[in-house]
């Protein structure tokens, strides 16, 4: 997702008013940007706090912000200054991560942030989209970024097999034995979890919008488990998703999938369990 964030992003900086400021990352990928257009692109550095306030003033003064840097720097290290500077004061701004929940697990905790959509969804108005697919993000964000409000894409190593462009509630399959729904990159592990299971599966990358699910429902989620649970008040539900405790262990995404329970065959058997199947 990362190399179609630098193709989009690149692309989206011939509007005049956007203007690119970079947490110290992917500094050398947006080489072209900052050569195309070295009044719109800056490193900022190690300075997240900073970059959210700077990004602030470029939207009281008519211009479309874009940040990007590690989503545990972003949304945890920032999350005053996104909450005051954006969200109470309803601006326009794009604030793209990459790591969550744990992409960089061969770094520790420091480097986690399965915490991030549950944090962001405390700010009144800011919009959250998790794309599954890269042709996904481009999508959302040529559809977004000058929407008027702050929105966060949550990037991810981990990518579905095809993409799903405006995919916001889309029908997988039909099925009368309950309601599973798929978040962002969980979709392909949740169609093979599903594979002969008579449910109904659907997939949404816009977790800040309420879909009218029938209950029972299943959410697998890639950040903490439960962080959307409270959209759907008085039905029944279980979610699947990181859980929620610090990951002391190192290794890789992969690892840290077995060792959370988030496998295509434990995915499975908690659906089944769930809707006595």
């Amino acid at each position: 997702m990362r190399k179609q964030l630098v193709k989009t992003v690149t692309d989206i900086l011939k509007d005049e008013r956007v203007v690119l400021l970079l947490g110290d990352i992917g500094v050398y990928s947006f080489r072209e940007a900052f050569q195309s257009f070295p009044d719109r692109v800056f490193n900022i550095g190690i300075l997240e706090q900073a970059s959210v306030g700077l990004a602030a003033g470029l939207a009281m003064e008519g211009m479309i912000p874009v940040f990007h840097t590690i989503a545990p720097f972003l949304v945890e290290r920032a999350l005053e200054q996104l909450k005051v500077d954006f969200g109470y004061q309803k601006l326009n701004g794009n604030f793209i991560s990459v790591g969550a929940s744990y992409d960089y697990a061969s770094l520790g905790c420091t480097h986690h942030c399965p915490g991030d959509v549950s944090a962001l969804m405390n700010i009144p108005g800011f919009q959250i989209i998790v794309p599954g697919h890269p042709e996904e993000f481009d999508d959302a964000f040529r559809r977004n970024y000058d929407n008027g409000k702050p929105t966060y894409y949550r990037l991810s190593e981990q990518t579905n097999a095809e993409p799903r462009p405006g995919a916001c509630g889309r029908l997988i399959k039909s099925g009368p034995d309950g309601t599973v729904i798929a978040i962002g990159p969980m979709l392909d592990k949740t169609i093979e979890a599903c594979q002969d299971l008579n449910v109904s599966l659907w997939y949404d990358t816009n977790v800040s919008i309420t879909m009218p699910y029938n209950d029972p429902i299943l959410v697998v989620e890639p950040f903490y488990e439960g962080t959307i649970a409270h959209k759907f008040n008085g039905r029944r539900i279980l979610s699947i998703g990181v859980p929620r405790q610090f990951l002391t262990n190192y290794g890789t995404r992969q690892t840290h999938d077995a060792w959370c329970g988030l496998t295509a065959e434990r995915i499975r058997q908690r659906i089944k369990e769930f809707f006595n199947l």
